[in-house]
């Protein structure tokens, strides 16, 4: 039987897929376009790497090649964050100064009741899904499992992870939304003090 994929590279990045449990179900998912991203294996999993199968993937690499270390995945990797942060203190005795960064979709504090961004100061980059200028088109858009409360969540975490990563960006995927819906999330990503990064959506054709 063919291995789990928990590591995968992407233009210079090394990404590390840790779980596929997400509390959203996003229409422009990458999973429901097939079984892997960018022209990897499969990343559904067929149990959660533990601790010791994530470090033995990641460690078997030359880590210091990569251009950062991307924790994102098949799922919401804040789902594991605790074994994460072990992960990235390992890495760094071992890779001084490697850069690592986290793809999420910013509900944590939803996730675990509690406010989470002081646990997101392991991460170089903290990337939040916004995918939506309001509620209602969040809720309609990426049908979470926390209905139309995510998107305030969503801004408050924004806002709170700012105090501890040096870098978080917000995104959104272009062929969901109207030009009129992009500028209205850019103007809450200005207010916040947040880059907004336009990603391009990518059809079951592209991997």
């Amino acid at each position: 039987m063919k291995s789990m994929t928990v590591t995968y590279e992407v233009d210079g990045s090394l990404y590390v897929n840790m779980t596929n449990r997400c509390t959203n179900n996003c229409d422009f998912c990458i999973r429901k376009n097939g079984d892997g991203a960018y022209g990897s294996d499969p990343l559904w999993l067929e149990h959660e790497p533990s601790l010791a199968e994530t470090e033995a993937s990641l460690f078997s690499r030359d880590l210091s090649k990569y251009r950062e270390i991307v924790f994102c995945g098949y799922g919401e990797p804040s789902y594991r964050l605790a074994d994460i942060t072990l992960i990235i203190k390992k890495m760094r005795l071992r890779y001084p100064g490697i850069k690592t960064r986290i793809n999420t979709n910013g509900q944590s504090d939803l996730i675990y009741g509690t406010d989470t961004a002081p646990y997101f100061d392991i991460f170089d980059t903290v990337s939040i899904s916004l995918n939506a200028p309001n509620a209602d088109d969040y809720a309609k858009l990426c049908h979470p499992i926390y209905g139309k409360d995510a998107f305030g969540a969503i801004l408050k975490f924004a806002s709170e992870v700012k105090k501890y990563s040096p870098s978080v960006v917000f995104s959104v995927v272009d062929t969901f939304m109207t030009e009129e819906e992009i500028a209205e999330c850019r103007k809450i990503a200005d207010a916040a003090g947040i880059h907004l990064r336009i990603r391009a959506y990518i059809p079951s054709d592209s991997k």
